[in-house]
């Protein structure tokens, strides 16, 4: 192997982590923003998590990662079905009241109802009718593992994407033409 450098070519001056460099290393890998959403007792919970990652096809997971500090999932763990709403690049008003710490959460939100307690966003360009699967204790966070039921896509729908901490709509140009004509 070679010296290790930059992707700017010079050295890397490789420092040791704390939490904003990571935080900030981190926040140069897009993800796509998801809102995790129930209804218990006729009110609706829900909560956004950019850490959404297929899992398995067989059986079929996805997971999620839940701040252990998250006042909202000790509620929605227990819900018999959770809706997964993987939002669309005209939801970030949606995305900004779900992950906000105040106020009435789903004033910009229209819900669909599911199988049992699963709730969704109208809207989104993905839903995943999901129960919990597995927890497990990963740092300050939870890895929570969802097994899947159910499937809907809108395949016209562009997604909502996290990217240098801010909400952000890819282009929706595909780069494979483009390198093959290269």
């Amino acid at each position: 192997m070679g010296d290790l450098t930059s992707i700017h070519g010079a050295a890397a001056a490789l420092t040791p982590v704390d939490g904003t460099d990571l935080r900030r290393t981190f926040a140069h890998f897009p993800s796509g923003v998801v809102a995790v959403c129930a209804r218990l007792g006729g009110t609706p919970y829900g909560l956004v998590a950019s850490t959404f990652v297929p899992v398995s096809l067989d059986p079929p997971l996805v997971s999620v990662c839940i701040q252990y500090s998250s006042e909202t999932w000790p509620r929605l763990k227990n819900a018999s079905r959770l809706g997964l709403s993987l939002l669309s690049s005209e939801q970030e008003s949606a995305a900004r009241g779900l992950s906000s710490k105040r106020g009435d959460r789903f004033r910009e939100v229209e819900l669909r109802a599911g199988n049992g307690n699963a709730a969704f966003v109208a809207g989104a360009t993905a839903w995943l009718e999901t129960s919990v699967h597995e927890q497990v204790p990963a740092g300050d966070h939870a890895v929570v593992l969802l097994r899947v039921h159910r499937v809907s896509v809108s395949p016209e729908s562009e997604p909502l994407v996290f990217h240098r901490s801010d909400f952000r709509a890819l282009s929706g140009k595909s780069i494979a033409g483009q390198l093959n004509s290269a």
